[in-house]
């Protein structure tokens, strides 16, 4: 494969970039307080590699409040309002190994257009990485607020990449790097391949079993880098 292939690199956020100590479910748990008088709406399922459309409609069903998109994103904005408070009091905050060596070896490539790709809404995304200073790495994304899908959401990140590089999307190759199944399939899902990384809930053996195309415990191994950069 020729070194210099137009490629397109979205990370996903939670359990891949960061270790963010529950800062979004406790935000979470402010916002369905406030505005629903319950706490422990989203207490039965697990977050992995869930957007946060899908959460908080989960969420609401779940209590049987009203499920409409009107007040998924009121309870989202809520939601968000909290966020910077809870990521700025976390104790145990900070980012997965190898994560910064990866972006640095990426950021300054003319044929790489590095974004995120992540289920947060884009304001809940910025937030989450501002304390450990990502943000200027990523100029674009696909965001929660795009999609509710996750296979959709990382399209749209794809397509803003390809224009990012001045190409067709066609003519690029796309890297997702993620921490569940649901990143490997939306992934595959938009014809690219996956980086699993095994930082967040989600086991080494799991994201095998989903089909990752490398599976790494984190991106300190040599070969996340090598297939970034092949």
């Amino acid at each position: 494969m020729n070194a210099l292939m137009p490629t397109i690199v979205l990370f996903d956020v939670d359990g891949t970039l960061i270790a963010s100590s529950a800062t979004g479910r406790k935000a979470l748990e402010r916002a369905f307080l406030e505005r629903h008088g319950r706490k422990d709406a989203c207490d039965h399922f697990s977050f992995a590699g869930m957007t946060d459309k899908a959460i908080f409609r989960e969420g609401l069903r779940t209590i049987g409040a009203e499920v409409t998109a009107k007040e998924i994103d009121a309870t989202i904005a809520l939601y968000v309002s909290h966020l910077a408070a809870e990521v700025e009091s976390a104790e145990h905050y900070g980012l997965h190994p190898g994560i910064l060596e990866a972006l640095d070896a990426l950021v300054e490539l003319p044929h790489v257009a590095l974004g995120l790709g992540t289920g947060n809404v884009e304001k809940g995304a910025r937030t989450k990485i501002e304390r450990v200073r990502l943000n200027h790495y990523f100029t674009f994304g696909g965001f929660g607020c795009d999609a509710e899908p996750r296979a959709e959401l990382i399209g749209v990140g794809a397509q803003r990449g390809a224009e990012r590089l001045g190409l067709p999307l066609e003519a690029c190759r796309l890297i997702i790097v993620g921490d569940t199944p649901k990143d490997i399939a939306a992934a595959h899902a938009n014809g690219g391949i996956c980086i699993a990384v095994a930082t967040g809930g989600p086991s080494f053996d799991e994201l095998v079993d989903a089909g990752g195309d490398l599976v790494c415990q984190d991106l300190q191994d040599p070969r996340a880098l090598q297939m970034l950069l092949a």
